[in-house]
């Protein structure tokens, strides 16, 4: 089986190497910060560089290259490029969230998907750990990665508006955690646009209204950026029609959206003019 060597034992590398030596490779002992990187290479098959985004280049660098060993990085944003001078390079970024090592190797082991780049070791890596490799180039790295940064960071963000605004009137997170579950299962089922329920769907701007002025004005302005969001797929260019009006195209008149005469503290105002240019 194949040797690896692993630079960074932080969450990423640990479960990496978890879930290697449970799919049967060779693992060696890691190397960190402090450690001697010039002969990493040596007497590995595939090295890893599980280190920060702007750390790559550098401990590259450091590392003497050997012909034969695959270089390999994990960052989601960057190519294989960023692991010059050695001659076989490539990207492995799992597109999962790897809280600890035990976590980890078992999310990499589920069948996920992995955006490779460069060397096919990559994807045969992908393929020891039963998952699907996905071929990113380079110049679409960044904006994959943005979808990604979305998909994960900006849900957990949202999740954490919930707590803080429902904290307000003394219920827990847990209480919408089965709601927030429906709807990211309901929009891998049918798509985000069908599965997109509530007030803006509806076009209910009297619903809207009473929110804005119901939160904190601190959180006014991420709720207007998810209505102006759930706007987007509701009448957006290209998406057909909108909820409420089958059989019309999505430029078509919407019967019940309209702002309301009444702009509450926070305002809706960012989100009337995707309405408006919908309807015209």
């Amino acid at each position: 089986m194949p040797i690896i060597r692993i630079i960074g034992p932080g969450r990423a590398g640990t479960s990496l190497a978890r879930a290697l030596a449970e799919a049967g490779w060779t693992v060696l002992p890691p190397l960190g910060r402090g450690d001697d990187l010039t002969a990493a290479a040596s007497g590995t098959d595939v090295l890893v560089l599980a280190v920060p985004d702007d750390a790559l280049a550098d401990v590259a660098a450091a590392v003497r290259p050997v012909p034969a060993t695959v270089v390999v990085h994990l960052a989601g944003s960057l190519g294989p490029d960023v692991l010059a001078p050695h001659p076989r390079r490539a990207a492995l970024h799992p597109l999962v969230a790897l809280p600890d090592a035990e976590t980890g190797a078992e999310r990499l082991r589920s069948g996920i998907t992995f955006a490779v780049a460069g060397d096919p070791a990559a994807s045969d890596i992908a393929t020891t750990l039963g998952g699907t490799a996905v071929e990113v180039p380079d110049d679409a790295r960044a904006t994959y990665h943005a979808a990604a940064s979305v998909a994960a960071n900006h849900v957990v963000a949202l999740l954490g508006q919930v707590e803080r605004i429902a904290g307000a009137i003394g219920l827990p997170l847990e209480a919408f955690l089965p709601l927030a579950r429906a709807a990211v299962d309901d929009a891998g089922r049918v798509g985000p646009r069908r599965a997109l329920t509530g007030p803006a769907a509806r076009g209910d701007w009297q619903t809207l209204a009473r929110h804005l002025d119901a939160i904190p004005a601190a959180e006014r302005a991420a709720y207007r950026a998810g209505v102006g969001l759930a706007l987007h797929l509701t009448v957006g260019a290209g998406h057909g029609s909108a909820p409420g009006t089958a059989g019309t195209s999505g430029t078509a008149e919407r019967q019940g959206v309209e702002p309301p005469d009444h702009e509450p503290a926070g305002g809706i105002s960012p989100a009337v003019p995707a309405v408006r240019a919908a309807r015209t």
